[in-house]
């Protein structure tokens, strides 16, 4: 496996939760999900741990070239075999419903035009939402190494609520798992508590574009946050794993 060329340490992040939704180009009447984090989203939630809002340009540009790579597990049946992959969850919400206009806050809540103007009919927008269910994801962030114990801190201690991909994502273990030297450090720590908790490895998402099963282009290295967000663009490869039984 190919290593960046630099000495910067990882952190093993733990996402595990009942939902998670990760976007990677989605439009406003339909919100998918990757079935794997986005890099774009990990830093969102770093951000969010550090209270860091608004642009946040010069500490995007400094994880802009690090590596991140994921590690997708799955629930195991008695026998160790893997459990089938739960569905996608399709969330219908109708946005801009129900509000009395004459109401000057609830009126702030109906979707407008471009320009401010109201739209045909009573402004109501229908949404479809996707969520994957029951997944669990290993993730091994590069971050500068001055920045490590800071960024250590703030997911134990988080400034602001974090969440996997959207809000209503709350992780149900302890997302920060640990400090590491290099991804092969940790692989195995993510190993022993994927063995912990009876899961078995199911794909992996290694950063560019390397021998392996699917290669994809995702454009979700974010350059810029705040109102005006910009992104460019990251080559992934993922590998699916064997299948095998869990060790005793």
């Amino acid at each position: 496996m190919t290593q960046p060329n630099t000495t910067d340490p990882y952190l093993l992040l733990w996402f595990e939760a009942p939902l998670q939704s990760w976007g990677a180009d989605s439009k406003f009447g339909r919100r998918d999900t990757l079935k794997f984090p986005t890099k774009s989203g990990v830093l969102g939630l770093v951000c969010s741990a550090l209270g860091a809002g608004g642009e946040q340009t010069e500490l995007l540009a400094r994880f802009a070239s690090l590596d991140m790579q994921v590690i997708s597990y799955r629930k195991t049946k008695p026998n160790g075999q893997k459990r089938d992959k739960e569905p996608l969850l399709r969330d219908f919400q109708m946005v801009g419903s129900g509000y009395d206009e004459k109401d000057p806050w609830q009126n702030l809540l109906i979707p407008k035009k471009a320009d401010g103007s109201k739209p045909n009919g009573a402004g109501t927008k229908m949404t479809y939402r996707y969520y994957l269910q029951d997944a669990v994801f290993a993730v091994a962030l590069q971050v500068p190494t001055d920045l490590t114990e800071s960024i250590a801190q703030a997911l134990q201690n988080p400034n602001w609520d974090i969440y996997l991909g959207r809000k209503n994502c709350i992780p149900t273990e302890l997302v920060f798992q640990g400090q590491c030297d290099d991804f092969d450090s940790v692989s195995n720590q993510a190993w022993l508590l994927a063995k912990q908790k009876n899961l078995i490895e199911d794909f992996r998402v290694l950063q560019g574009e390397i021998e392996g099963d699917e290669h994809l282009t995702l454009n979700d290295v974010p350059i810029q946050f705040g109102e005006h967000k910009k992104y460019r663009d990251r080559q992934v490869t993922v590998l699916y794993i064997q299948e095998e039984a869990v060790d005793g």
